[in-house]
């Protein structure tokens, strides 16, 4: 049997539980701290076992790291180098969806010499969107081009359907780290030039954007793109981008609150005794009932703005007590946006991707645009569950058969892993549409 152990039973784990389950000789161990989650997603599989585990005690994780073959861990960041260490210490494979971080990095050289890999950001974005962009990247390189600019969009959204309230956003993960995001500084290359946004000014910065057989959408820079010049094997070109998408007014949403202090997160002393109307009206800066008036003032907007009409739906106004595991502003904003923006039962979530590739030919010139529109399944898995989940289960499944051979922390940008992971991506319906035209040189 192939032991696989899965670390979390969150939002996205389902379909990964379930895509191994399915295989043949295939035993799945999911632990989290609440072990009811794991048995309802288990359900009556025979090959499948749900424990209790507390990542915080270092000596369990690692028993239960020592009898797998490779370790899925879907945890809070924090913990994937703790876990990649055991994973090392034990010879052991894994597999991350999250970001490589310099306390992973630093674990590539005794990978190596104990022969085991450690393959991280192998999700949605960060992984479908480097295995698409390389597939790409790649085949250009053998048609003889070279790519002079690169932008990548990527946004999680309800269903035009499911669009039901004035945000325009529902949660299909982390609401908190949702929030969090919309503090990140962003970098990015355009014309050869380095243009810096500092986090505070990040919602400044939005463009509409044209997605390819779906419509228009909004979309804002995502932290530094720069890296992703080398990471792509792409050193030269003078435009390199990566971007968030919304449906339009998102940003201009978010950048008041921003303004206001809401994503602020320092920890407050005084939330437990106070109402949503209390503590937006000392953000604004003042006392009183007239909050709505006070917040037009300090954002210096119209008292009847759209933007305050949306506050005003999210409780900002309201009397309610704050919630009372509340530490901090961006605590009070998160929990009230989940209660408010949750997904209905039967409604489907959206994952849009696209990325434009300007390439250079001996003879011309072109652009590249290859688009992605994914649905959930109404009353099943979210598209966002399924194309974080599933890249990593695909992966993981194919280093435990010998088919990736790797060793050494890696991302998803050689052939050997990206190539068995989009085609069966592929053949479950999860494609890229592609679009080429020439331009002028």
């Amino acid at each position: 049997m192939n032991k696989v152990l899965v670390l979390g039973a969150g939002l996205v784990s389902g379909p990964l539980i379930h895509y191994l389950l399915a295989q043949e000789g295939f035993e799945v161990t999911v632990a989290t701290r609440t072990v009811e989650k794991a048995e309802r997603l288990l359900g009556r599989a025979r090959n499948g076992v749900a424990v209790a585990v507390n990542v915080d005690e270092e000596r369990s994780l690692e028993d239960l790291v020592q009898k797998a073959d490779l370790a899925i861990s879907l945890l809070p960041y924090v913990y994937h180098p703790v876990v990649a260490r055991l994973c090392v210490k034990h010879k052991r494979q894994m597999v991350t969806t999250s970001y490589v971080k310099d306390a992973m990095g630093a674990l590539d050289a005794e990978a190596k010499r104990v022969g085991v890999v450690l393959l991280n950001e192998i999700g949605v974005d960060p992984g479908i969107d480097h295995m698409s962009a390389m597939e790409v990247i790649h085949r250009a390189r053998k048609e003889g081009g070279e790519v002079e600019s690169f932008t990548s969009w990527c946004g999680g959204l309800p269903a035009p359907e499911a669009n039901t309230n004035p945000f325009g956003y529902k949660f299909s993960w982390s609401p908190r780290g949702v929030v969090m995001a919309g503090k990140n500084s962003a970098r990015y290359l355009k014309d050869g030039k380095v243009i810096d946004i500092p986090g505070p000014e990040l919602f400044a910065h939005h463009e509409p954007v044209a997605i390819e057989g779906f419509g228009t959408l909004e979309g804002y820079p995502n932290r530094d793109g720069l890296p992703y010049r080398e990471t792509y094997g792409i050193p030269g070109v003078n435009g390199m981008f990566r971007g968030t998408l919304r449906y339009p007014g998102w940003c201009e949403t978010m950048k008041g609150l921003v303004d206001l202090g809401m994503l602020d997160e320092t920890e407050r002393k005084d939330l437990a005794r106070l109402s949503f109307r209390d503590l937006t009206g000392r953000l604004a800066g003042g006392a009183g009932e007239d909050v709505r008036r006070r917040v037009a003032s300090r954002l210096k907007v119209d008292p009847t703005s759209f933007l305050l009409d949306r506050y005003e739906w999210l409780g900002l106004f309201g009397t309610d007590p704050l919630p009372a595991e509340a530490k901090s502003c961006l605590d009070v904003l998160a929990a009230r946006m989940l209660e408010r923006m949750p997904y209905l039962p039967g409604e489907r979530d959206l994952l849009v991707m696209q990325h434009e590739f300007v390439v250079r030919y001996p003879s011309r010139k072109e652009r590249i645009t290859a688009t992605l529109v994914d649905y959930g399944i109404p009353g099943g898995d979210s598209s966002m569950s399924r194309l974080v989940g599933l890249p990593a289960a695909i992966a993981a499944k194919h280093i435990l058969l010998g088919a990736i051979r790797l060793t050494g922390v890696h991302t998803p940008v050689l052939p050997e892993i990206y190539e068995p992971v989009l085609a069966e991506l592929s053949a479950m319906g999860v494609t890229f549409r592609e679009k080429r035209e020439r331009i002028p040189s």
